[in-house]
């Protein structure tokens, strides 16, 4: 039961991270959507508010490789193309105002330079393994690595940076812009 409500506490914290960031997450907000008690605040996080987002981000993104390492394809644009319709509901719930757990706790907050150290040092695990897994995917396909490793670098970043232009656009057209040109650019790419 313990651990069910630690983990109930930590699914709670992911969309409160995703809409909210890192300083607009309570715990108040956790427990209400959690339905746990008070009392389970400290006892499953001693460390307060950051470990808590911690262990939401650490969450998402071992969440966000799975997919990813579903992703199927045998070409770099298949892949490409699984990817950017995969990702395509997260960056409509950004234009909608929504945003990225992992992108939440790794802007500055009002937490000590020791708690910053360690939401960077969770923040860039977890992008790190999606560049890893959708390089490897991109290397299945015959792509040399130093390729792969650029092109899955490049997905990323387009993924993270659709985030804040289709919320302030309202619009997921940024992505979408940005998905055309990527998929032109692979597609123009040989292998």
């Amino acid at each position: 039961m313990a651990n069910e409500t630690k983990q109930r506490m930590i699914e709670a914290a992911i969309p409160l991270l995703e809409t909210r960031g890192l300083e607009g997450m309570s715990f108040t907000d956790v427990l209400l959507a959690s339905g746990a008690a008070r009392g389970a605040i400290y006892h499953h996080f001693p460390g307060g508010k950051t470990q808590l987002a911690r262990a939401a981000a650490t969450q998402n993104g071992e969440q966000i490789r799975g997919y990813l390492s579903a992703l199927d394809g045998d070409t770099p644009l298949s892949i490409a193309n699984a990817f950017f319709e995969g990702i395509r509901d997260a960056i409509r719930a950004s234009a909608a105002g929504s945003g990225c757990a992992i992108a939440a706790i790794s802007v500055h907050a009002k937490v000590t330079a020791e708690e910053q150290a360690s939401l960077l040092n969770t923040a860039n695990d977890a992008l790190s393994s999606w560049i890893e897994e959708l390089s490897r995917k991109f290397g299945q396909t015959g792509m040399n690595e130093t390729d792969a490793q650029n092109l899955a670098t490049l997905l990323i970043v387009t993924l993270e940076g659709a985030h804040p232009l289709c919320r302030a656009a309202g619009s997921t057209a940024p992505f979408e812009a940005a998905a055309a040109a990527l998929r032109n650019l692979i597609d123009q790419t040989p292998n």
